[in-house]
């Protein structure tokens, strides 16, 4: 039987070419918005490694760099902030979380001379506990750490491993350019972009107060528990005490992080609405297409019914050469996808695991609508009669 259909399946090669690039083409596309939701919830389970609750961020702009030039202008920001009762403790950073800005630099191992490009953030040393996180190893930074020969710095794991692979990270030392680091302490996991934000090697540095190459232009403010937006104004005001001529613009994180997601949840929202809109095409195509072979073939239904051929046996020969054809595209289809794992190219994201599962999933739906597509057809044609169809001009 399977040989049968692949013959005829073969002769009317060129009548099935188009609803086969048809299909072929569907299938990439379900595929690609498959794999884009398996990565993208893959993503959003791994933690970002620090917290949006109660803290609020600051964007402090200037139109000139006098963040390096006056050491003790974060103080003075400081002290005027945690004066406000609603206020628990303020820290500063280069880098607002939940933003696209980022400041990325090339390390080198000194045990391996091995190089790798790192994403980098300058804080002052109540960031950790302003965030919320917690070291996995070692310690944060604190007046210890002043004076030190090499500047002090809080990595990510991931950093970790490609620096010191499986070795304790804690009292190594690696390079940026002229400058000499020491890990003080390592954290799991720090995404400052959010949970959609691939995985990438991180590096906290500790801020050193008028020699930073750039200057700390975000405050992250954390507050007590229930503190409406209503204090907006006040810190405004509080702010623009210390400097009147600057301007600041204040979000709470948990804006920036729904903001961060919608911003790239829309694009993957409207891939999945065009690859929907698309199959719809492709059903109302390929329904179309079986009707008029089936009415075409009218006569050869007819011949096998006069032969002996049961109704059921014409209705699943319909159905399975539409399963057939199907096959076929997807598998063409899978030679060209299967060279993406096989080349490297997306292995940041697309690895065996996300491919074989975006695979099974888009067969599953290519074949669904395939049979859906086949059934009216089918029992269509296992309904006629032997003397209708044989008679039919």
């Amino acid at each position: 039987m399977f040989r049968h259909l692949l013959k005829l399946t073969w002769k009317r090669k060129s009548r099935n070419l188009m609803l086969s690039l048809e299909i072929l083409l569907a299938f990439a596309v379900v595929f690609a918005v498959t794999a884009s939701a398996i990565v993208a919830l893959r993503l959003y389970q791994i933690p970002i490694g620090f917290s949006t609750e109660d803290v609020w961020a600051v964007e402090m702009s200037s139109s000139r760099d006098e963040f390096k030039l006056d050491p003790g202008l974060y103080e003075r920001f400081k002290q005027s902030v945690e004066e406000l009762p609603e206020v628990e403790r303020v820290a500063f950073t280069t880098s607002t979380p939940f933003t696209m800005s980022s400041w990325t630099s090339d390390l080198q191992s000194t045990a391996t001379a091995q190089r790798l490009e790192s994403d980098l953030v300058i804080v002052s040393d109540d960031f950790f506990e302003v965030a919320g996180m917690t070291p996995a190893e070692g310690r944060w930074f604190s007046d210890i750490d002043n004076g030190a020969a090499a500047m002090p710095v809080v990595i990510n794991r991931t950093l970790a491993r490609a620096l010191f692979k499986h070795a304790p990270a804690v009292g190594k030392q690696f390079q940026r350019g002229d400058t000499m680091m020491k890990v003080v302490g390592v954290v799991e996991e720090y995404r400052g972009r959010g949970e959609l934000s691939l995985p990438a090697n991180y590096a906290i540095l500790r801020s050193s107060p008028g020699a930073d190459q750039f200057g700390m232009h975000t405050m992250l403010v954390r507050l007590k528990p229930g503190t409406s937006r209503a204090f907006e104004t006040r810190l405004q005001r509080k702010l623009m005490q210390v400097r009147n001529d600057w301007s600041f613009r204040i979000s709470p994180l948990r804006d920036l992080r729904s903001s961060m997601l919608k911003s790239i949840v829309t694009p993957l929202v409207v891939l999945a609405v065009v690859g929907a809109f698309m199959l719809v095409m492709v059903a109302f195509g390929l329904f179309g297409v079986l009707w008029q072979n089936t009415t075409r073939r009218i006569p050869e239904i007819g011949l096998r019914r006069a032969v002996g051929a049961s109704a059921a046996s014409i209705y699943r020969q319909i159905v399975a050469e539409q399963m057939l054809l199907s096959s076929i595209a997807m598998l063409a289809g899978l030679v060209l996808l299967v060279q993406l794992p096989l080349t490297g190219a997306l292995s940041v994201v697309l690895d065996w695991n996300v491919f074989i599962a975006a695979a099974i999933v888009s067969m599953l739906v290519i074949y669904l609508i395939s049979l859906l597509c086949a059934l009216y057809p089918g029992w269509s044609a296992s309904r006629l009669s032997p003397t209708e169809a044989l008679h039919y001009e």
